[in-house]
């Protein structure tokens, strides 16, 4: 286990406080407007989070995720089964897993191998890192049964060693290098999630990866946007503009566009007995985007009534899936 680093992130979002007033209505703005919202159009992915447990301790993890921080505790894969049936009779292409790290849930095998068994294709979001590694058998198993189906995103949070250590504590950049690089030359269907520094043009970060991958030999084309995810940041203390129906217009989107028009995440708190849907995979603990403890009570419209809507989803233009 590892230590979160001593400095402040690198990746921190400059900028004034978010006034109180901002958020507080699930109908309305701070300036009365009509807030905007998404309906599900159809559930395409189904997020299964295995818990907030993490071998790491990053600098500004949103979900929170640590060593110690069990506020979502493991999935078990009774639970999961029940989700996946209701996935699988809404016609739900893939399934993702993600944390805390997937892989430390003891759990998630069964759960990996019953999500492919049923024909989904997987998405899982891992660090790379020991977890993973002490599953080298098992997924090259699952590779060579299920091949493509099954994919890899690696967060690998810059294409430096000293900002991705800045985020990350030092010492992490050569084991997710490491893993990387194994599961690349084992063939596996793989990707990376990275991050913008502030000022820092997202053509420039794609060519320093592209650099990084040619020169370890990792199979990922830094200029294909589902293979190379740069994300926006994140702060929901930070102030941004709240998202109003009248937007969609003005931005040139539409609520078809949003994370949460194609998703879900199935979350278990700590304490409750049984798990929920939670509207997204980036508010997990907010009562107010938790939807019930079934996909089919999980399907009402989602008010974009949080921070994260408007600086991720929709003026960040990012999804965490395909």
């Amino acid at each position: 286990m590892r230590n979160a680093p001593a400095g402040p992130s690198p990746f921190a979002v400059a900028g004034d406080l978010l006034p109180a007033e901002k958020f507080s209505d699930p109908q309305w703005t701070a300036k009365g407007e009509p807030r905007a919202s998404v309906p599900l159009t159809k559930l395409d992915t189904l997020w299964l989070n295995t818990g907030t447990l993490c071998n790491l301790a990053c600098a500004t993890c949103y979900i929170e995720s640590s060593p110690t921080n069990d506020a979502l505790i493991y999935l078990a894969a009774s639970d999961a089964a029940r989700f996946l049936d209701e996935a699988e009779a809404m016609g739900t292409r893939e399934i993702g897993f993600t944390g805390g790290e997937p892989f430390m849930n003891p759990d998630f095998p069964a759960m990996l191998e019953d999500s492919l068994a049923r024909g989904f294709e997987v998405l899982i979001l891992t660090n790379a890192m020991r977890p993973m590694r002490r599953h080298e058998a098992h997924l090259l198993k699952l590779r060579e049964a299920y091949g493509d189906k099954l994919t890899l995103r690696v967060s690998l949070d810059h294409h430096s060693r000293t900002v991705h250590e800045g985020e990350r504590g030092a010492n992490s950049w050569a084991p997710a290098m490491a893993g990387l690089e194994w599961l690349s030359a084992n063939g596996f269907s793989i990707a990376v999630a990275g991050r913008l520094l502030p000022l820092e043009g997202e053509q420039d970060a794609r060519i320093a990866y592209a650099r990084l991958f040619e020169a370890k030999g990792i199979a990922i084309d830094a200029y294909d946007l589902a293979r190379l995810v740069l994300f926006p940041e994140m702060d929901a203390g930070k102030d941004i503009a709240e998202i109003t129906t009248a937007c969609w217009d003005i931005l040139g989107k539409s609520p078809s566009d949003i994370m949460c028009a194609t998703s879900r995440m199935v979350v278990h708190r700590k304490g409750k007995d049984a798990p929920e849907v939670a509207a997204c995979t980036l508010i997990p603990y907010d009562p107010e985007f938790l939807l019930g403890t079934s996909i089919e009570e999980a399907t009402q419209e989602v008010p974009l009534n949080h921070p994260h809507c408007a600086r991720f989803c929709v003026l960040g233009g990012a999804s965490c899936s395909a």
